[in-house]
């Protein structure tokens, strides 16, 4: 069986960034796959499980909620590994294109203050999963650290 492309880009080099992942064309629409890399592979702790999960919840909620771009908003979601979220978008962009979707995003759950959206058991398949001041505290590290001063290393798989 073929390795299939994502696993072929080296995780132990990989940083904390704004990478696409792939581009595809499905019946003459061209969709593009961004890595929102939250932690370095194999060198920092992953995100935890309830605050990745919110951190799900939150920006999947602000992306197709977001006037400009939630026409394009195919898929967010966490990253088996938990180092970081998927977003699909309906188009073909570079990872710089998106920087300041990605930054007001991560704000908004950094700032987030009230009922995380979808928190019933009617609305999520695991409704006690979740914690808030993890999410935030993940999303501020994410904005500071790597979002206010993004870099080329940080745009492009090495």
């Amino acid at each position: 069986m073929d390795k299939i492309p994502s696993f072929t880009i080296d995780h132990n080099k990989l940083l904390r960034g704004i990478y696409v992942s792939r581009v595809d064309v499905f019946n003459g629409v061209t969709i593009t796959t961004f890595d929102i890399r939250m932690k370095e592979p194999n060198r920092e702790a992953v995100l935890g499980q309830e605050g990745l999960h919110t951190i799900e919840h939150l920006a999947a909620t602000y992306l197709r909620n977001n006037q400009e771009w939630k026409d394009k908003i195919v898929y967010w979601g966490p990253m088996g590994c938990r180092t970081g979220n998927y977003l699909i978008m309906a188009g073909e962009y570079q990872s710089r294109d998106i920087v300041e979707l990605i930054k007001k995003t991560f704000e908004f759950v950094r700032d987030f203050d009230g009922e995380i959206p979808g928190l019933a058991p009617k609305d999520c398949g695991d409704w006690t999963c979740h914690n808030l001041a993890e999410a935030k505290h993940e999303a501020a590290i994410y904005v500071s650290e790597v979002l206010e001063n993004i870099k080329e290393e940080n745009l492009i798989y090495p």
